[in-house]
């Protein structure tokens, strides 16, 4: 990579997924060079296609469940990224889904060790299962079943954050863990299983909207550059603890569907469904301690992200296959 020496140089582990991708164009931006490795299990090389000729910029086809080598001297951010982050994916997946919370972080965090670089790591509201403290914050050590089918992934993250801490306590690895609450936004893959891609892609298309349960189980959504921007805020600050990331604004799945339903101007009907298996019942995040330390909170209005957010998906819909 002929990057100019003063330029820190970053890895994103889950590269060419959707967040990976944004945040790699939040770090390009910020005058990072990044080195981007995903194994495309879940990614898509559409999402960094705009960046093929960027001399900062380069990929790396590779499971990070295996031994990561670079031959950089220099590494100053390990992000680590990559997981199947969708009901979908980690259900069908669900031993690289383990694999890469455990052998994946482990190898990531290795990485950032051997270079000395400091380390983040993408940890998710999961962590809390389903909660009997509403809002979650930080503190709460949560209620998840661990054999369970989304175990999988709820114990694969949990798993990553002890390990991340025992890698800052034993190492003095400079780590940091960000909490993701439910975010949204372009590149979300149309058929990946989160409610969001979901609903849109079915009113769009003219489909039912399949709401489990009664659709009284709450989320919080949060845009994508408001999330990345608190992820690099926390990536250059002195904060080791979990922080949680997401927009507080709560709603039920019925409510959003009604949004969608309206926005997206269909004559789409609502089909309820039975509520999948430890299917969290609410799902809002304190972030009180993103606003005290990262002088974070979320910006963009859920109606102007979401419009953007269904106009994404109808130019995808609509583009020839």
């Amino acid at each position: 990579m002929p990057a100019r020496a003063q330029n820190p140089i970053s890895v994103v582990t889950g590269g060419a997924g959707f967040l990976g991708s944004h945040l790699t164009d939040r770090l390009l931006a910020e005058g990072h060079c990044v080195i981007a490795i995903d194994n495309l299990i879940t990614g898509n090389t559409a999402n960094i296609g705009h960046l093929a000729g960027d001399a900062n910029y380069r990929f790396i086809e590779h499971n990070v469940s295996d031994f990561i080598f670079l031959p950089e001297e220099k590494i100053d951010y390990v992000f680590h990224f990559a997981s199947p982050a969708s009901p979908i994916d980690y259900l069908e997946l669900p031993i690289p889904t383990l694999k890469v919370g455990a052998l994946g972080t482990h190898n990531a965090l290795g990485l950032a060790k051997a270079k000395t670089a400091a380390f983040i790591l993408a940890s998710t509201s999961e962590v809390y299962g389903d909660p009997l403290v509403h809002p979650q914050k930080e503190d709460y050590w949560g209620n998840v079943n661990p054999i369970g089918p989304r175990g999988v992934y709820d114990e694969a993250k949990r798993f990553a954050e002890a390990m991340t801490m025992a890698y800052h306590r034993y190492h003095r690895i400079d780590t940091k863990i960000v909490r993701i609450f439910n975010t949204y936004g372009p590149r979300m893959r149309l058929r990946d299983g989160r409610v969001v891609p979901a609903f849109i892609g079915q009113a769009l298309s003219g489909q039912p909207l399949s709401v489990f349960g009664d659709g009284s189980q709450t989320r919080s959504f949060c845009y994508v550059s408001d999330l990345i921007d608190g992820i690099f805020k926390l990536a250059v600050s002195d904060f080791h603890e979990p922080v949680n990331l997401g927009n507080p604004r709560e709603m039920t799945i019925k409510q959003f569907a009604d949004e969608i339903i309206r926005l997206t101007g269909t004559r789409a009907t609502i089909e309820f469904k039975p509520l999948p298996v430890d299917d969290p019942k609410v799902r809002q995040p304190d972030i009180s301690r993103a606003k005290g330390i990262l002088d974070w909170e979320p910006r963009v209005r859920f109606e102007e992200g979401i419009k953007k957010t269904i106009e994404y998906f109808r130019e995808s819909l609509a583009a020839p296959r």
